[in-house]
């Protein structure tokens, strides 16, 4: 089944106050890790950036596009970039440079094994508390909750089906859940954290110190 791989690299950089995708990380940029991982088990990759990059070229990407202003919005047109022979969508955000690529290979295989999608997962550690109007509503059982990452794989025609319906979500698993389509769950990694701040770009450059 041939892999095609979408990376997200589209945010404004709002809250970090920079394009933190286009950061150095080690020797590279935080979206060059992703697009080394994802060039390896992927027959191509599209890269999804900020409209006023959308005219450079990257080494190794098969298309660069002009994201949206929703995250969806931008996962739409790297989909649209993906050839339609393509069995095999995996999309993953540039601002989790650190995921590796045997998580990459172990979404993409559930996905051959026949679900509809897989997400990486793990386990929450906090106590989680549903809070309404300053006050606490309820606390969640957090043995049944996970916090999801990216990489994640979807049979193409199943995330192309749940874009058409044109609805925004936090993540694509989300969408495909809308639909109805069976979504699995491979076990994360704590590595693969999602850099939203400059305190997480440390964390992320002291982890590759250790790797190298």
């Amino acid at each position: 089944m041939s892999v095609w791989v979408v990376v997200v690299a589209a945010g404004s950089g709002v809250r970090f106050g920079t394009q933190k995708q286009y950061e150095m990380l080690g020797d590279r940029r935080v979206l060059d890790w992703a697009l080394e991982r994802a060039r390896a088990i992927a027959e191509g990759v599209v890269l999804v950036v900020p409209p006023e990059r959308a005219g450079e070229s990257e080494l190794g990407v098969d298309a660069v596009v002009a994201g949206a202003e929703t995250r969806a919005g931008s996962v739409r047109a790297g989909l649209a970039a993906v050839p339609h022979e393509a069995e095999v969508v995996v999309v993953h955000d540039a601002a989790r440079p650190l995921a590796s690529v045997a998580l990459f290979q172990q979404v993409v295989d559930a996905v051959r094994n026949g679900a509809d999608g897989a997400v990486p997962a793990v386990k929450v550690a906090d106590t989680v508390k549903v809070v309404d109007d300053g006050a606490v509503a309820e606390t969640l059982d957090r043995d049944r909750l996970v916090a999801v990452q990216t990489p994640q794989a979807f049979a193409a025609a199943a995330l192309r089906k749940a874009h058409e319906t044109g609805a925004d979500g936090t993540d694509d698993a989300a969408l495909v859940e809308a639909i109805g389509g069976r979504v699995v769950v491979v076990p994360g990694e704590d590595a693969n954290a999602k850099i939203t701040s400059q305190h997480d770009l440390l964390v992320a450059r002291a982890l590759i110190e250790t790797l190298a």
